[in-house]
């Protein structure tokens, strides 16, 4: 175990937690000590939820565990059922409760409740949140529909003449990223093809909508983290095929329409001749050519990371540097589509590992979670959310999508905007010495003669170049060429060239020097 600031997942209960939160009648007992209530402030602070989570905790604490805790469980679950009445109960522990070994799955099982009751084993040291999730998710459908299980070898019957096809959206669920609108584009874009939603879960579902879901022709597994485990019994027990590719920019949305397209067996091509996404018009103008080849690093859950690592490479033109996931169990196809960017993929929970590697890659933009935006901020480089785990502000109150043709075009606007107004800073920085930008011969009407402070790159100016004992210092003609650079690679550029002086005994950085140093390690 390692002690950490931040982590990219939580444990495994945290994802049960989620199923929970996502459904409706659904309530959940955790076995677990006081103090472990926290997750509660990730629905209501962090994705503003307007409820709390279903869930009822034992809460037991030191003096507990010298007698019963598994009368407590009973209790606690006897309390809850009739305080809620919900249609289904989930049963786990904490990772806390966990080292007890009380099983409050098994005793649930043998309270004779009248409502099915999943129990959950969710091994906390081993596995992590999206784990969780996946996990209970199957529980959760397979413990409902066994008894609807048919026979071996059941073939689906054909659809009869006229009736629109019927699909499952499978997936969405509280916190995941823009989850919400996500679901709203799919569904308009299947409404256009004029397939029918059957239930969409575990977001806003219950467990009656969880008994429909073999009514449906096909499954959407639209967040493989979540529901890959779940679409792959329904196509075993209820021979559904499965549309796998996950709709996220221009490229992988259209692919998404030529696979439910096939399994639906509806024309796509009008649909397909009416894409209104804005992100193909502006790479092939000539105002992106700016960002043609711009240095990308990529991190968050394998899905996003993934159709992240194809519209940088494929859709913007940009030159993916690095490409990593926290998602383990996706670890192979990460690194496949790293193999086919020529790069290493980086598998990791560890965010100073991530951090080490932008650091050391010194790319112009990174797409990540909000640890890589911490990360990009301390380092001064552009950035852009795409992968949860998020903050509050990745959670828009207005529709942003990230899926489906206007997806992209929020996407675009997420990814290019931190760029464009990098290249706006550099040009205000570049040309502040022009006489047309001095102050004293353009003064502003709203300066009202009080003296203005100082601009941030002037104070960059004013302490970046204090000479530090046993380093070498920079002259004054020397500084003032460094910061012709663009800010977002002035810091490599200094690092570079201080090392560069540094190896060869300079005690002073020239303009020759400086210029040295870029040949030097642009070989």
């Amino acid at each position: 175990m390692q002690l950490t600031l931040w982590t990219y997942e939580g444990p495994p209960h945290v994802g049960a937690m989620r199923i929970a939160t996502s459904m409706r009648d659904v309530h959940y007992v955790l076995h677990a000590p006081q103090g472990d209530t926290y997750a509660d402030l990730l629905f209501t602070m962090i994705e503003r939820r307007d409820r709390r989570p279903p869930v009822t905790y034992t809460t037991f604490q030191a003096r507990d565990l010298g007698g019963s805790t598994a009368d407590l469980v009973t209790t606690t679950l006897r309390d809850a059922y009739e305080r809620f009445r919900p249609q289904a109960m989930l049963v786990g522990e904490s990772c806390t409760a966990e080292l007890i070994q009380d099983q409050p799955g098994a005793l649930a099982l043998g309270m004779d409740l009248p409502v099915p009751v999943i129990p959950l084993e969710l091994p906390s040291y081993s596995k992590k949140e999206n784990w969780g999730a996946s996990e209970t998710f199957y529980h959760l459908v397979r413990g409902l529909l066994a008894g609807a299980a048919p026979e071996p070898g059941y073939q689906r019957p054909v659809r009869p003449q006229g009736q629109p096809p019927l699909a499952n959206i499978l997936g969405p669920s509280a916190l995941g990223f823009r989850c919400r609108d996500d679901v709203q584009e799919i569904k308009r874009l299947l409404s256009s093809l004029g397939v029918d939603v059957n239930v969409v879960a575990p977001e806003s579902a219950s467990p009656a909508d969880l008994l429909r879901l073999p009514v449906a022709d096909f499954n959407i597994c639209l967040y493989p983290e979540i529901a890959r485990t779940t679409c792959a019994w329904l196509a075993r027990t209820f021979a559904q095929p499965t549309v796998t590719t996950v709709p996220i920019g221009v490229g992988a949305t259209r692919d998404f329409l030529f696979e439910v397209g096939e399994v639906s067996g509806v024309d796509v091509s009008q649909v397909l001749d009416g894409e209104g996404s804005r992100l193909p018009w502006y790479s092939r103008s000539v105002d992106s050519t700016y960002l043609t080849g711009k240095r990308v690093f990529i991190f968050g859950d394998a899905s996003h990371a993934l159709a992240a690592a194809r519209i940088a490479n494929e859709e913007l033109g940009f030159n993916v540097v690095g490409l990593g996931s926290y998602s383990r169990e996706s670890a192979r196809e990460v690194r496949a589509a790293a193999t086919q960017l020529g790069i290493e993929a980086l598998i990791t929970d560890d965010y100073l590992a991530v951090e080490q590697q932008v650091e050391a890659l010194q790319p112009e933009l990174v797409l990540g979670t909000q640890m890589e935006r911490h990360i990009a901020k301390r380092l001064g480089l552009p950035c852009a959310v795409i992968s949860a785990p998020f903050h509050v502000q990745d959670c828009p109150a207005r529709y942003s999508p990230q899926m489906g043709f206007e997806g992209a075009n929020v996407i675009f606007d997420g990814w290019v905007h931190p760029l464009m107004m990098g290249l706006e800073e550099h040009l205000l920085n570049m040309f502040r010495g022009d006489f047309e930008f001095h102050e004293d011969a353009a003064p502003s009407h709203l300066n009202n003669g009080l003296e203005r402070p100082a601009a941030p790159a002037q104070l960059e100016e004013q302490t970046a170049d204090v000479p530090v004992p046993g380093e070498p210092c920079w002259a004054p003609e020397a500084s003032t060429e460094l910061h012709k650079i663009p800010f977002f690679v002035r810091g490599k550029a200094r690092r570079n060239t201080e090392r560069y002086a540094a190896e060869r005994g300079l005690a002073t950085i020239t303009i020759e020097t400086l210029y040295d140093a870029k040949a030097h390690f642009g070989r």
